[in-house]
Formats: C-alpha cells, structure tokens, sequence
C-alpha cells in the first residue's frame, strides 16, 4: 500500500528533511502489514530491500555456524533495518521476525545510494545504527565471556525495559509478548537456566512472569543484581 509523508515525518529520522524531500522517499516506498510471527525478510535471502519499522516490534535473529539460534536485536518504530547495501553484502545476515503485528516500510535497495547522497541525515542516522549495533554486540559478547548467566539476564531484562517498557500497575511491563526461550537466545544460555533464573526472581518479588510475559516489578534491585558479581 501507498506511504504518506505525513507518516514518516513523525519519526525523527525525518526531522530534518523538507517537506520535499520526504514526500519523495514516501512515494518511492511500500508500506507492509506484517502478521505476528511473519518473516519481513529470511537470513540467507539477497538483500532486496531496505526497511523501516512504522508500528509494531520485531525480532531479528541469527543462526549460528553451529546451528544456535541467537537473538541479536529487538526493532523498535522508527528503526532503520535490512540495509546490508550500507554493508556491501547481498544476503541479509538475519531473519527479521514481527513479535506483533507490525507495519514496515520498504524501498527497493537500489535506491539506497540515491537516497543517502540526497539525505545526509538518512546515512548518518544509518552509521549510528550501526554504531549502536556494533557496541550492543560487544557488550553482550563481554557480557556472555565475562559474566555468570544470572548477571546476563539481568542485564538483558533491564535493556528490554529501556528499549519498550511501559508502565504497568507496581511495575513496567516490556511492551510485547516476549518469553523465556526469547530471553535464553539474547544471553546465549538454555531455556531452562533462565526457567530457573525466572522462577527465583518472581519468588523475590524482581519480577512477574507468564505466558509470553514479563513484567519488571523491583528494577533497583534488578540493577544491582547486574552490577554487583557474587563471591
């Protein structure tokens, strides 16, 4: 379906740009409703395309060489995702799943050129990105080499509640269905050491689970369960 301007100009990626100038990326994109649990796009796949979270969340996981599944980052609206043109490469190097319905917009990859040389602000907004990206997977890499698996998915739970937490009654709730298994792929551990971890949590009163739920009730104590390591 056709994208208005109006639109995009809500996200501040576009804060910058005329009227003009995003009236022209809106009529060159398409805009997707993506069901939950629906692929925007299959790691192995060529990067065809380039897109833009409008509504919704997505997780984007890898497969390892050794045949682990890893989530590598959560999509948030108003993220840049699937430019591996920026990267020089032809397949995209992840599976970008929808964690709920989710609207995307998409523009062919081989406009991704005209539009950064056009838009300064597109390709130092898409360098941040990276940037970002590049720093989150050194910290969990130094996180998973570092730290015991409880401090890892402490640290994981309070960035979920940074990037989509939502208020909720004594507490914030990350703001879509995420689940034990999800968080055991983040921190690079099994389902049931997190089951485990979890478990004695809700029992201190840190959190609340439930089914593809989870809510932070105690992030103080969450925090400096992260920080401080154990004797």
């Amino acid at each position: 379906m056709a994208l208005d301007k109006g639109v995009l100009k809500r996200f501040a990626l576009f804060a910058s740009m005329t009227d003009a100038q995003v009236a022209l990326l809106a009529s060159r994109a398409t805009a997707r409703r993506v069901a939950e649990g629906a692929a925007v796009f299959e790691q192995g796949e060529p990067a065809t395309s380039f897109y833009l979270l409008l509504d919704g969340r997505l997780k984007v996981r890898q497969i390892t060489a050794d045949g682990q599944q890893i989530i590598v980052r959560i999509v948030n609206p108003g993220d840049l995702l699937g430019f591996a043109c920026a990267l020089s490469r032809p397949d995209y190097p992840g599976t970008a799943t929808a964690a709920v319905e989710s609207i995307v917009a998409a523009w062919p990859s081989t406009n991704w050129n005209a539009f950064v040389e056009a838009n300064p602000h597109l390709a130092m907004n898409a360098i941040r990105t990276i940037g970002q990206r590049l720093d989150e997977a050194h910290t969990r890499i130094r996180e998973m080499s570092t730290q015991e698996v409880e401090r890892r998915v402490a640290h994981t739970v309070l960035r979920l509640v940074d990037q989509a937490g939502k208020a909720d009654a004594g507490g914030t709730r990350v703001d879509f269905p995420i689940s034990r298994r999800d968080i055991a792929e983040m921190t690079g551990t099994t389902l049931h050491t997190v089951s485990r971890i979890l478990s004695a949590w809700e029992a201190q009163g840190l959190v609340e689970g439930g089914r593809r739920k989870l809510v932070v009730r105690d992030a103080a104590k969450l925090a400096k369960l992260a920080e401080a390591p154990r004797d």
